[in-house]
């Protein structure tokens, strides 16, 4: 049985962030991977990184226009040029990792033991790693729910084997209204799509401030987009030339014709023949590892990292798990996921939206006083010279004391501007000093002297 300090099971950004900080400093570290096209993990392999691409492309599709088999061909060489970025990001994340000193075992990992690990390699053979501390990595994968005909169907995508279509759909069904239908129903408009999105709430994007997420609607639908709300999908079936996604809208039965259907209506931990049970790995209610604030699981030794404990699915907060990992093996144990600050998100649409901290009504029923700034982007100068003027921003503010409690910012180049609130709201810099800030003109950023005007 190979020994090591520390066994890293999953590529992702968590991972390989801490596989390569502890090999600098001398420990003897392995990291397990399954599949060699996931190197780097699932950021810059098959969401934040190819979807980006995709969608600046896309936003440079819309804006040439042309006719369908001009806007197919630009659709078509933005895939290539999307594998091409993806090949090269995986080479260099493998070499960093290698040059660290980090081993790195292609293979499937099981647990055997509390520390112990089984690897199965593709060409049958197998390997026992023990480590005196594990960390599982291991991410999260789209689900699929038990829609009939929805397995089957030769023209049903989840969000990573979306990517990987070569041909430009003419009719495209989303299923789910959540970020990442969303952000797809965008991308593929732009490049050209008949784009419906159906949900099964009525509520639009139910986690948002009502206000700006009636704006974010209106807009979608301004862009062509049909969202069909209140909605549920029975079945999809495959045709000769095209599948038929059957839903039922407020009663009535409908027939919507696909080209392609994305099926975007969430992640589920992915433990999938890891076996953590054999370890004493505990997991919660939604199958996610549960952890401590320090990602310490029910197992002595065992740490949890990523989408695979549940919560928020963003890559940064992966970085910011292994500061918190790296703080509790090597340093003073101070960085827990309870100090990491308010934590800021964008949905990758025409224009982006971008969030941090409260709602509106989230500040109320946390007992504050509150006072809220609007703001239109059509009277910010510098999305007239973008020519993004849809959209609005939204600011509350702790009436007493004058921080800021949330941002709502829908608007070109928001996912920028946000990072930038989240700051405020973490050092407890007042509204006042945002509006009274001298910003470079014209920018996106000298919005807030507008926005934050209207709070005194």
């Amino acid at each position: 049985m190979d020994r090591y300090d520390v066994m890293v099971i999953g590529f992702g950004k968590a991972g390989k962030t801490l596989a390569g900080a502890l090999a600098s400093r001398g420990r003897r570290v392995a990291l397990v991977e399954r599949d060699s096209g996931m190197y780097g993990g699932t950021c810059i392999n098959v969401a934040c990184i190819p979807t980006k691409a995709l969608n600046e492309q896309a936003l440079r599709s819309a804006a040439m226009g042309g006719g369908d088999e001009e806007r197919a061909a630009r659709y078509a060489a933005a895939v290539v040029s999307k594998r091409a970025l993806t090949a090269r990001l995986r080479q260099k994340n493998l070499a960093k990792l290698v040059s660290a000193g980090v081993e790195v075992i292609d293979g499937t990992a099981s647990f055997v033991g509390p520390l112990a690990v089984s690897v199965a390699a593709a060409d049958g053979t197998t390997r026992e790693l023990q480590a005196d501390d594990v960390v599982i990595n291991t991410g999260s994968r789209p689900f699929v729910p038990p829609i009939e005909g929805l397995a089957t169907s030769a023209r049903a995508f989840v969000s990573e084997t979306m990517m990987e279509l070569d041909r430009l759909p003419r009719r495209l069904v989303v299923i789910g209204g959540g970020y990442i239908g969303l952000e797809f129903a965008s991308i593929w408009a732009n490049f050209g799509s008949d784009v419906t999105i159906v949900q099964d709430g009525q509520a639009f994007v139910p986690r948002e401030d009502e206000e700006v997420a009636e704006v974010v609607l209106e807009s979608l639908e301004r862009r062509g987009i049909t969202v069909l709300r209140s909605a549920r999908t029975l079945s999809v079936a495959d045709g000769t030339d095209e599948s038929h996604v059957s839903v039922e809208v407020g009663g009535e039965a409908r027939d919507l014709p696909a080209d392609a259907v994305l099926v975007a209506t969430g992640r589920r931990p992915n433990l999938e023949g890891l076996h953590p049970e054999a370890a004493g790995v505990e997991l919660d209610e939604r199958g996610a590892i549960r952890v401590d604030e320090r990602l310490r699981t029910s197992a002595p030794h065992v740490w949890a990292a990523g989408d695979v404990k549940g919560g928020l699915q963003f890559t940064y907060v992966s970085l910011d798990d292994a500061r918190i990992l790296l703080s509790a093996m090597e340093g003073d144990a101070s960085r827990t996921t309870a100090n990491r600050g308010a934590v800021p998100y964008s949905v990758f649409l025409d224009p982006p939206f971008s969030r941090v901290g409260m709602t509106e009504r989230e500040a109320r029923e946390a007992g504050h006083d509150v006072k809220v700034a609007r703001l239109a982007a059509a009277a910010i100068p510098k999305a007239a010279v973008l020519g993004k003027t849809d959209g609005m921003l939204k600011a509350v503010v702790d009436a007493e004391t004058g921080h800021v409690l949330g941002a709502h910012l829908f608007c070109a180049e928001s996912h920028e501007l946000v990072n930038l609130l989240k700051l405020a709201i973490d050092q407890g810099i007042p509204a006042a000093t945002l509006r009274d800030a001298i910003y470079t003109h014209p920018t996106m950023t000298e919005a807030l002297n507008d926005l934050f005007g209207q709070v005194g």
